[in-house]
């Protein structure tokens, strides 16, 4: 998910044996096989088992870190251990994790090591190979739902939606009662554009997920369903409900309940309703300052206020008050030195979106070319500026790129109605 700033990945495994088959009338048919820990201490065990469970019911990051170290204490050469520490890191402190994991991977059982050499290969971006590593596995071990889940997530993130819903459907057989496969399921569905079945498996996962959480996965992605159907009314009542549950949720992570409001913002923002989306940009806002946040944190929180708001002023025709926040931004950026220099696509990006609600598109262009070239929200901008600039041709391959995107997302979310339909007008 991602919804300016907030965004969560992870993958996990699951030893425990699948479903049996069916029953033989003297004994029980044997469960299929599944990968199994390798480990002499029944604690590291246990921790892992625990951290498995969390990421499967959206307690991963911080929460799955606590257990894996526990499982790691228990045992310091539980390869595996290492590795569940690896995929709930944020991606610039996994590597060593990910580094002690191979090392100690020779003592892992058979699965365990093709499982690892299978994520690493994905992590290396050699998505092909490693699907193929990871059907290797399913084959040897049929009953392991987790090779399942990583089937359906590479395929997904190579189009192969059929492949990944038919992963899904086994590992939902193997056990369906945890919320994350739904939510995959649901997620699925809203890429084939069919957001009622999508919502059938939100409400499924919502039925499932952990007592005092509230999972930003299940309720941003319900809401998301209503905004590509146009149903601004129902988003902003989903995300709504979502806020008063976060805010009573003893399990939240701590942060501020900023990036709901901001969604609705958005929302807002782009659906017309421009006072509505200045008032909830600043309502979200009102949690950071007195929150367990980092100072950091809170700046950065700051910066997407301007954003908002300079974004907002330039769909009100304030243009001047709109370039007034976007100097903001470029100065918070500027004084923050080596450490500003990965928010300067979000400053173009804000100047691009300002200059296009201006009139001024070859300027427009300029900025949005420095801007994230990944978020389909940007390639509408795209779009929109090489059409008032004539260059049809451009304007089409990026409407093209935003309705063949697979990232899940308001982005998206906000970006795939128009694009379809300037596409089919070109």
């Amino acid at each position: 998910m991602s919804v300016h700033g907030i965004g969560v990945a992870v993958v996990s495994f699951v030893c425990a044996a699948g479903a049996a088959g069916a029953a033989d009338k003297k004994a029980p048919a044997k469960p299929a096989r599944a990968i199994e820990l390798t480990t002499k201490s029944a604690e590291a065990k246990a921790q892992a088992l625990e951290t498995i469970r969390r990421i499967e019911t959206f307690q991963g990051g911080s929460l799955g870190i606590e257990t894996a170290k526990k499982a790691v204490e228990a045992d310091p050469e539980f390869a595996f251990g290492h590795y569940l520490i690896a995929v709930n890191s944020p991606q610039a402190q996994n590597k060593p994790h990910f580094e002690k994991a191979v090392e100690l991977a020779p003592g892992a059982s058979e699965g365990e090591r093709r499982y690892m050499e299978a994520h690493t290969l994905n992590r290396a971006q050699k998505g092909a190979e490693a699907l193929e590593a990871f059907r290797r596995l399913a084959a040897d071990y049929p009953g392991d739902r987790m090779v399942q889940m990583m089937i359906g997530q590479i395929s997904t993130g190579q189009g192969k939606l059929d492949d990944a819903k038919t992963a899904y459907a086994k590992a939902l057989a193997l056990d369906g009662s945890t919320p994350r496969v739904h939510v995959f399921l649901a997620n699925l569905h809203t890429l084939q554009n069919d957001y009622a079945g999508a919502r059938e498996h939100f409400k499924h996962a919502l039925a499932r997920r952990a007592e005092g959480t509230a999972p930003g996965q299940i309720h941003f992605g319900m809401a998301l369903t209503y905004v590509y159907e146009g149903n601004v009314e129902q988003a902003l009542s989903t995300l709504r409900g979502f806020a008063d549950e976060y805010r009573k949720a003893p399990a939240n992570p701590g942060l501020p309940e900023v990036f709901i409001w901001n969604a609705m913002g958005r929302i807002n923002l782009e659906n017309g309703r421009l006072p509505d989306a200045l008032a909830a940009y600043e309502k979200g806002f009102e949690s950071v300052p007195g929150s367990a946040a980092s100072e950091r944190d809170k700046k950065l929180w700051l910066g997407r206020l301007h954003h908002g708001r300079g974004r907002t002023l330039a769909r009100m025709g304030k243009q001047e008050d709109a370039w007034k926040e976007a100097e903001v931004l470029k100065k918070m950026v500027d004084e923050a030195g080596e450490e500003g220099k990965e928010f300067l696509p979000a400053y173009h990006y804000l100047a691009g979106y300002i200059k296009l609600e201006g009139g001024d598109a070859k300027t427009a262009l300029e900025h949005l070319r420095q801007a994230d070239q990944t978020d389909p929200f940007n390639k509408l901008l795209l779009g929109r500026a090489y059409e008032k600039l004539g260059d049809k041709e451009n304007a089409r391959k990026a409407y093209e790129e935003v309705v063949a995107s697979r990232q899940q997302g308001l982005d998206r979310a906000l970006a795939y109605p128009e694009s379809k339909k300037r596409l089919a007008a070109l």
